[in-house]
């Protein structure tokens, strides 16, 4: 087959399959999209890693600042990169600009939520409310933050269980971040005994527990009144622990199993 006739087949080949505004779509334009489009996508991740591992990683910023900077450079690379090709595929941009808006009415309503969560992990990777490795609570769940993503962040609780969350949740919902001004966290613990006891005695009590559970010495365990009633005595053991290393879960049962031992031990009733 000579030159002459490959060409002849190609051109046969190429068929017409729509247009924009004034620009033929043909197949070999499809086919030229879509590797640009693929070696576009390696490139812009490679060139947005190489920035975090070569410059990013140098600077004095927090981790969270670089995975949103390293972020905002992919997108930027695929948005330069996006109009070039389609610039270089001989496609009128103002037409694509207007078929694009006529799209976006309908198809807006339908990615609100996709571009509200992506915008809601930038929200979160510039401003740090939180941050990967921070303990939180939402909704019900604590866990460890484990990965910030465009879309959802992955939250790993202690039972192993990885739970992908929205990002807007962490905009639009309260969310406890448990390291968010230190990795000490003050834990109350009510108790509630009959009142005919004598409350210093139970105070004592109280105390020597929180010094065999595990918990902060400094600061110091304390004891509050919160309540009193015919029936009942109710007190708080106040405690301080660790909130990045324990689960609230795990240092509650451990103080309420030393309380418990020790009211026992004492023949301290229960209110109710």
């Amino acid at each position: 087959m000579d030159f002459t006739t490959l060409r002849d087949t190609l051109n046969a080949a190429d068929v017409h399959l729509f247009s924009i505004g004034q620009t033929e779509i043909t197949a070999f334009t499809v086919v030229k999209l879509i590797v640009a489009g693929m070696l576009l996508s390696l490139v812009a991740g490679r060139f947005s890693r190489w920035t975090l591992a070569r410059v990013l990683n140098r600077t004095s910023m927090r981790e969270g600042q670089r995975l949103a900077i390293e972020g905002l450079v992919h997108y930027a690379v695929l948005i330069i990169g996006a109009l070039l090709v389609l610039e270089n595929a001989g496609i009128n941009l103002t037409a694509f600009a207007v078929v694009g808006s006529a799209l976006a009415v309908g198809v807006g309503f339908g990615l609100q939520n996709i571009i509200s969560n992506f915008i809601s992990g930038l929200i979160i990777l510039l401003e740090r409310p939180i941050e990967i490795g921070n303990r939180i609570e939402l909704a019900g769940v604590e866990g460890i933050v484990k990965e910030i993503g465009a879309r959802r962040t992955t939250v790993v609780t202690s039972d192993h269980i990885a739970i992908l969350v929205p990002n807007q949740k962490f905009v639009t919902d309260n969310v406890t971040n448990y390291v968010y001004c230190g990795t000490k966290v003050r834990l109350r613990v009510p108790v509630v005994v009959a009142p005919a006891q004598d409350v210093r005695a139970v105070e004592r009590l109280l105390l020597d527990a929180a010094a065999q559970a595990d918990v902060h010495a400094d600061p110091k365990p304390s004891v509050v009144i919160t309540g009193m009633s015919a029936n009942a005595l109710s007190l708080e053991l106040w405690v301080w622990y660790d909130g990045q290393a324990f689960a609230k879960a795990e240092v509650l049962s451990r103080v309420y199993f030393r309380v418990m031992d020790a009211l026992n031990g004492a023949s301290i009733k229960l209110g109710t």
